[in-house]
């Protein structure tokens, strides 16, 4: 199985690095791939440029083994739609089951994605939730793809949703990027490496 993790990377942060470590754990995963967005098509456009979120990237899981930077959205002209991602990504891996992960505030959503039913043609959707948290009324679409467990995610391609609690840590990109204009110590939310890059570029500083 491989997992499959996007998003704007803006910074990469522990949030992110913290939750890819423990669902490619948990799920046996062979690789997570981390899908920098290049014109997310649901949010303003990244503060730092293409080729300084794929640096913070690189420097971010430089000792991670299993987490590898997919850069076809990069790569690709328009906005950053996840349907061509994963058609692309299909036709690469043959009969390997798909896993797209993806947060419970994004599930909420979902149904605004592009094209969204017919994720589950590619995919495995699993929704990284906190502990204590209670799924809400599905609709009858979710209900029969509801899976029961991880093995029945690994005897099929695609098609089924999971629920998966994780260590979810209260950091965001926008609040880290917040605190850098206003001059605060980002200290411990995101790895000194990535750290030291947006300083030495002035990123995120007020104009």
């Amino acid at each position: 199985m491989i997992g499959i993790f996007g998003g704007t990377f803006d910074p990469i942060h522990y949030g992110h690095l913290r939750s890819a470590l423990e669902v490619k754990e948990i799920f046996g995963l062979k690789e997570v791939r981390l899908i920098p967005s290049a014109q997310p098509p649901h949010r303003e456009q990244p503060a730092a440029t293409t080729l300084m979120r794929l640096r913070m990237l690189e420097l971010a899981i430089k000792n991670q083994p299993g987490l590898i930077i997919d850069t076809r959205e990069l790569n690709r002209h328009g906005p950053s739609y996840m349907m061509d991602t994963l058609k692309s990504l299909r036709q690469e891996c043959n009969g390997e089951p798909l896993l797209l992960f993806i947060g419970s505030d994004a599930f909420n959503h979902l149904t605004t994605w592009h094209q969204w039913q017919h994720l589950f043609d590619y995919t495995h959707i699993v929704v990284m939730t906190r502990p204590g948290f209670e799924i809400q009324d599905l609709d009858d679409f979710f209900k029969a793809r509801l899976a029961t467990g991880i093995t029945e995610l690994a005897l099929n391609q695609a098609g089924k949703l999971y629920f998966q609690q994780v260590t979810q840590l209260d950091i965001s990109a926008t609040a880290i990027r917040n605190m850098i204009a206003e001059r605060h110590n980002p200290g411990f939310l995101l790895p000194d490496t990535v750290i030291a890059y947006i300083r030495q570029h002035k990123l995120y500083q007020r104009q």
